[in-house]
Formats: C-alpha cells, structure tokens, sequence
C-alpha cells in the first residue's frame, strides 16, 4: 500500500508487537504498532486475562503506553492478525482511539501475508462521540 504515510518496514515492526502478546485463551495474537508525530514506535500488544473483562488489546495497550509517556500525537496505527483477512479493531478499541485520537489519523489493518486496508477513525466510527465533542 503506497498513500503516501504507509512505510513497508510498518508490517515488520507490527508483527514484533504481535509477538509479544499474552493469548493463552485466545490464541489469537494482535499486534499494535503506533507511529507517533516524530515517528518513533510506540508498541501494542493484546494482554489477555483469565478474567476475561480485565483483558486488554493491542491498541489500547499502544494507546495507554503512549499517554502514560505523554505523548498524544500520533501519525497512525497498525494492527495486524494472524487472520486471513485483515481485521478491524474491536469496538472499545475504536472508542479509544476516537477519544485519543484525531479524527483523520490513519488505521492500517494488515494480516501476516502483508495485506493492507487503510481507514480511518471516523471511518471506523462514524458519528461517533468523544470528549472533542465537550468543545
């Protein structure tokens, strides 16, 4: 995928996330890489939990490392699975990012394979609502 933002070396880095995720229930390993504006790296991995509702994903997880970092200016996310298709973040997770990030930042989704879907946040929560909406 060439759009100008996207840099091949994203899919690599995105699957060292996914590497370090903790799915013994699961099995499902999600990886979250998020770019910040000075395009360092903040890494995301899907933590999982024997109770359940304590379990966090990977882009929560980048998200959280991000802002306890202080820092909240981001380029873009990538997500990737090991899914045939490439998978959308989970509601929460789109809930968060429209809480923390800007509306137009891009979300690549992309799969082992190195298949790429880009939108972004609006687009993955449309009329969606967020503490922006408090100004």
């Amino acid at each position: 995928m060439k759009d100008g933002i996207f840099k091949e070396e994203w899919i690599e880095e995105v699957q060292v996330a996914q590497s370090r995720a903790y799915t013994p229930y699961s099995k499902f390993n999600v990886g979250a890489l998020l770019i910040t504006e000075n395009d360092e790296y903040i890494y995301g991995a899907n933590i999982e939990n024997a109770a359940y509702p304590a379990t966090i994903c990977a882009e929560r997880s980048a998200l959280v490392s991000a802002y306890s970092n202080n820092v909240k200016k981001f380029k873009a996310i990538v997500v990737v699975t090991d899914a045939d298709e490439p998978a959308s973040p989970c509601g929460t997770c789109r809930q968060v990012l429209k809480e923390l990030c800007e509306d137009d930042m891009p979300v690549y989704m992309t799969n082992k394979a190195g298949k790429v879907i880009k939108r972004t946040v609006d687009e993955l929560l449309p009329l969606g609502f967020s503490g922006k909406d408090f100004d």
